[in-house]
This record gives C-alpha cells, sequence and structure tokens, in this order.
C-alpha cells in the first residue's frame, strides 16, 4: 500500500521559510479549465505549460469539453480542441510534445459523466492519435470520475489516473499515479491573502512531503489565483501551480531567476557608526549628496535583505520624503529629478539644467563656486547621463550628451569620475575636449588604476569599466571613487555620487540586479559617514531621484540574503522617495517636502 511518511518540523520550517524558488518554470504550471480560454490549449501549449486541464462529457462515445452540462456545444469536443491540435505539435515536433525537449506534458482530462463509459470512449478515440498515446512526453492523466483502481489494469498503459488523497493504493496502481489533486479546502480556508494559518500549513505540508516520498507530484484546486497564492504554493514545493491567468503566471514563472536574489554576493561589513545623533546646529562645511537612482522603499530593503539584515543607511535617524514630480508630468525622469535636486527648480522630462521654458539654471556646484568650495559628481554609469549630468550640463533634451559633454569646459566643478568617455574624446564634432581641459588644469584619464596615483587638484577619470554592473565585476569602484575625491577636496566642497545602477536594475526587472547594486551603493553610504564622523562638520545625506519599477517584496529570508520580488512596470513610478540625513544639521531634511527643497536646504547651509 502506498504509505504516508512525514518530514520533521525543522526540515518544514527550513523548507517553507524563504524558499528559493527560481528552479520553477511554466513546467509547473497547470492550465486550470483551459478550455474557457479564447484559444483552448494553444494558449498554454505555446507558453510551456506543464500540464493542461480539460473538463469532458461523454455523449454517445462522444467526448465533449465543457464546464456544465448545459454548455455543451457540437463543434467543442475533445478531438477538435486537444487531441487534434496536440498530435499536430508531437507531429512537427519529431515524436515529442516540446520541440527539442524531453520535457514532459500532463493532459489531464476531468470526467465529468461516469468513469467507466467515459473512458471507455475516450481509449476508443485515442486509438486515433498513435503519436499522443506512444511518445513518453505525454501523460494522459483522469481526474473527476474514475473506474475504481480495481479496474485500472484492463486500460492501456498510456491511461494514468489522478491520485486521491482518501484511497489506498496497491504498488501495481500507484505506478499509474504520476499526481495526487485535492481541495486546499480539505487543509485550511486560506484565501490567498496573507499567509495559511500555522497549524493548517504545517498539516497540509506533511501531506505533501509524504506524497513527494511516494515520488508522485501535487496540485491543489479551489485555491486563490494570485502572486501570493503561487509563491506560497511554490515555498511549500508544490509541483502544480494551477491557474485561470495563464499569461500572468507565464511571465511570473518565466521570470523567477530574474526576480530572485539568493544572497550569491558576500555581505559587506556596517560601518560602526559613531555618532547617528549627531544631529547638531553646528556649521556645515562639506556635503557629500549621494543618490540612488530608482532607489525607492523596497529598493532599499531589498539590499538590507541581501547583505543580511544590515545596512550602513538604516543607522540614520532622521528621515523625510521628497514628492517626485516634474514641471510636466506626474512622473519624472531622472533628467527632471535630477534637476530639481541641482538647482531648485522643477522642469520638464527630459530637460536638464534649464527650466520648463529651456533658460538655464544654475546647479549647486556654479553657486557654491564663488565661496571657495569645490565639488566632484560621481557615478556608476555614464557621466553624461541625466542625474550627474544636471550637476554641469544644460540641455532640453537628455540624450545631447555630446553637448552636455561640452558644457562641463564651463563647468566649476573640479572632479568628474564615472563612465562615457566617449563624449569626450570620441565625438563626432572632432572637439578635442581632454586637450581643452588639460588647458584649464584638468588631468583626463580612461583608466581607473589612475585613481591610485593622481596628485592633481582637478581631474577627470571616466573609464567604460565603470559602467558594468556589479554582477558583472565592477567592484568597489564607487567607493574608492567618492573616498578619492574626498582626499583630494579635503574642506569646503561638495560631493554627488551617484548609484546610478539600481535604477538599470529596476528598468530590466532584475531583483539581483537592483539588490547587488543597492548593498554596493551602501558601501559608498558607509564610507561618506566614516568622513563625517571623523570631520565634524561634514552633512551626508542619502535620496533618491525617483523609483524604478514599482518594485514590491514577495519574500526573503534575512539570514540566507534571499529575497524575492515583483515589478509593476519597467519604468519610474510616481511614489514618494525616502531623504536619509547624517551629521550636523541632519535634522532639517525630516519631514515631506518637494524635491527642490533638497536644493534649498544644501545652499541654505553652505552659504
Amino acid at each position: 500500500m502506498l504509505r504516508s511518511t512525514f518530514l520533521s518540523l525543522s526540515l518544514f520550517a527550513a523548507l517553507t521559510a524563504g524558499a528559493q524558488t527560481s528552479a520553477y518554470t511554466t513546467l509547473s504550471a497547470h492550465a486550470h479549465n483551459d478550455y474557457e480560454h479564447p484559444i483552448p490549449f494553444l494558449t498554454a501549449y505555446y507558453r510551456h505549460y506543464g500540464s493542461i486541464e480539460a473538463d469532458v462529457f461523454e455523449r454517445n462515445g462522444q467526448l465533449f469539453v465543457a464546464h456544465n452540462e448545459e454548455n455543451i456545444r457540437p463543434e467543442r469536443t475533445l478531438e477538435k480542441l486537444y487531441l487534434q491540435p496536440l498530435q499536430e505539435q508531437v507531429h512537427k515536433n519529431g515524436g515529442t510534445a516540446f520541440k527539442n525537449s524531453k520535457d514532459t506534458l500532463q493532459l489531464m482530462i476531468d470526467f465529468k459523466t461516469s468513469g467507466i463509459p467515459t473512458l471507455k470512449a475516450l481509449t476508443k478515440i485515442l486509438e486515433h492519435y498513435p503519436e499522443i498515446t506512444k511518445t513518453p512526453t505525454i501523460v494522459v492523466t483522469i481526474s473527476g470520475d474514475q473506474p475504481v483502481p480495481a479496474l485500472w489494469d484492463q486500460y492501456p498503459s498510456y491511461i494514468h489516473f489522478d491520485g486521491k488523497r482518501e484511497l489506498q493504493y496497491t504498488a501495481a496502481q500507484a505506478k499509474r499515479i504520476p499526481m495526487f489533486s485535492v481541495d486546499v479546502k480539505t487543509f485550511t480556508n486560506w484565501n490567498g491573502k496573507g499567509l495559511i494559518v500555522k497549524t493548517e500549513r504545517e498539516k497540509m505540508q506533511h501531506w505533501i512531503d509524504s506524497v513527494h516520498n511516494a515520488d508522485k507530484k501535487v496540485r491543489f484546486w479551489g485555491t486563490a489565483d494570485n502572486v501570493n497564492t503561487w509563491k506560497t504554493l511554490m515555498n511549500m514545493r508544490v509541483n502544480y501551480i494551477g491557474t485561470d491567468l495563464l499569461e500572468d503566471l507565464a511571465a511570473f514563472l518565466t521570470d523567477r531567476k530574474s526576480l530572485e536574489y539568493n544572497g550569491t554576493a558576500a555581505p559587506h561589513t556596517l560601518y560602526p557608526a559613531r555618532y547617528v545623533n549627531n544631529d547638531s546646529l553646528t556649521k556645515v562645511n562639506n556635503v557629500i549628496l549621494l543618490i540612488g537612482d530608482g532607489m525607492g522603499l523596497a529598493q532599499i530593503y531589498s539590499g538590507f535583505t541581501g547583505n543580511r539584515g544590515q545596512l550602513n543607511l538604516l543607522q540614520m535617524r532622521n528621515i523625510g520624503f521628497s514628492k517626485t514630480y516634474s514641471a510636466d508630468s506626474y512622473i519624472t525622469d531622472s533628467a527632471g529629478g535630477g534637476t530639481a535636486m541641482a538647482t531648485g527648480h522643477k522642469t520638464n522630462n527630459r530637460y536638464i539644467g534649464v527650466d520648463a521654458t529651456g533658460v538655464r539654471l544654475n546647479p549647486i556646484p556654479d553657486i557654491i563656486a564663488p565661496k571657495g568650495y569645490k565639488s566632484a559628481v560621481i557615478s556608476a554609469g555614464d557621466i553624461t547621463d541625466a542625474t550627474p549630468a544636471a550637476f554641469y550640463g544644460h540641455v532640453p533634451e537628455r540624450t545631447l550628451e555630446d553637448t552636455i559633454a561640452a558644457d562641463f569646459l564651463s563647468s566649476p566643478v573640479s572632479i568628474m569620475i564615472g563612465g562615457g568617455a566617449k563624449h569626450f574624446n570620441q565625438r563626432k564634432d572632432g572637439m578635442n575636449i581632454p586637450a581643452l581641459l588639460q588647458e584649464k588644469g584638468y588631468v583626463f584619464s580612461t583608466r581607473l588604476e589612475d585613481l591610485d596615483t593622481l596628485h592633481a587638484s582637478k581631474y577627470l577619470v571616466l573609464d567604460k569599466r565603470a559602467e558594468l554592473p556589479m554582477l558583472a565585476g565592477r567592484g568597489k569602484f564607487l567607493v574608492h571613487a567618492l573616498e578619492k575625491s574626498i582626499v583630494t577636496l579635503r574642506q569646503q566642497f561638495f560631493i554627488m555620487a551617484e548609484g546610478a545602477q539600481i535604477d538599470y536594475g529596476g528598468h530590466v526587472n532584475n531583483l539581483p540586479y537592483v539588490a547587488t547594486e543597492m548593498m554596493d551603493f551602501d558601501e559608498a553610504i558607509g564610507a561618506a559617514m566614516k568622513f563625517a564622523d571623523e570631520d565634524g562638520h561634514t552633512l551626508v545625506i542619502v535620496t533618491a531621484d525617483h523609483e524604478t519599477g514599482g518594485l514590491s517584496l514577495l519574500d526573503g529570508d534575512i539570514s540566507k540574503g534571499y529575497v524575492d520580488g515583483h515589478f509593476s512596470s519597467n519604468d519610474h513610478s510616481a511614489v514618494m522617495v525616502p531623504v536619509f540625513a547624517y551629521g550636523p544639521h541632519s535634522l532639517d531634511f525630516r519631514g515631506v517636502y518637494e524635491n527642490t527643497e533638497i536644493f534649498e536646504k544644501i545652499i541654505a547651509l553652505l552659504k
């Protein structure tokens, strides 16, 4: 007989708490009531679903596909909707369910009429579809009103049966059971929101584990159909996730590897902040503005989780929120958001360093230079991209990157570090900006290694490697660039350093990208906090120009650095972004205010 064996509660907890589900694909998807979709079978098939369900009624040897008897239509037969298109695909594939693959497709046929005559009709019909019955990559599974198990050996070996929890099976009968299906209400009244009650979840998990120990698969029916339900069932290692939302579940499962970060990067050590309440009103000599492009609260928490529950950023006590809309849009881009913080003026999306009418605006470095302040602009990305460009460029269109680079010739910024050298030294107009900069006393380099040996007071280090993601081996560029700039400028300075690629990860909906960029950005935050503690007159501000991706976090395990997310968009969102402040006058950054207020507060302190 098929016996139940249970895993220990400790193993159960390990399996279900923050489980990594990146191994799931659409082969684990079950197209529930597939025939009710506008295009039966093929919609799920082309998305590589591993299980497709059809309800059938037997009438005079024919099998009609319908949910209820009154929905039976003469043209909607099992043959026309399922067997004919399936056999055609198998023929095209050279004898397999899917092309160039040994993946298995389960055709689950749910009998709505008496088992024996319905199965008799099915086996007779299947005689005309040998390509389906002879390939091991297709499993025909009978659910619903089955013949009793004692009669199973009377039917062809290609006929399999959906196991029922309440029955006992002989070893021979068990061989014909590929999976066990059960109504989720057998265990719980969970509605798909939040967590299943612990006692119900434990009972449910025990049953799942017992089926797995018998080397069978598990499917629940009657579940809610939403992301939280899918994720919960995946955490419990359910084999088939049923859905009526074919496209949504397919996208969710297809993107598993890009939506889960598995804590692969070594966590960085937290800087032991000495003055977390250093919000005195003493003079501010230096400001370090750290902009996490695209960084919202979910991005921050993904980095916190990936770094095993610690971020330098979260040691800051003084926190506010910035409203990010631009002059012409509810949702800002980096050009509008960067310009607001750099100049104190809302402007149109795509405009950099000019107001909504195109008039040139003075950014922070230009305003404070007459007072003896020096500035640096750093980006873990292209230095002519919108956010860093807002601190020295003036164009009505952000893609005019060669023009932005030329604008630097009239900027008082002393240091620029990042990528984007081609806009300076490989220009279509032939202008040799490095030579012109050298005449102005700058050193121009395209090698990050030169940061270690530079002794000049003014320089540009623009290396393509600065544009690499952390996942592609960029390394500690951002921290190194910030620390080098601090040493060079020494006192009375303004530095803007951008974690540019938090935004990039949001645009491509890749959570490992987001989490690793957030963790790297936080190391730069730690370096800024360290200098602020040592100096005593340095204010550190950490914020974002906008949030990117509409990221929400579905699951995680802080101890493992594991986090699972879901993006609602591949573009920016309108949500407010946090503003963290550390050091003297950090209290000034509490509250909720316009993004232009960040500029106003910085200028007031430095003037």
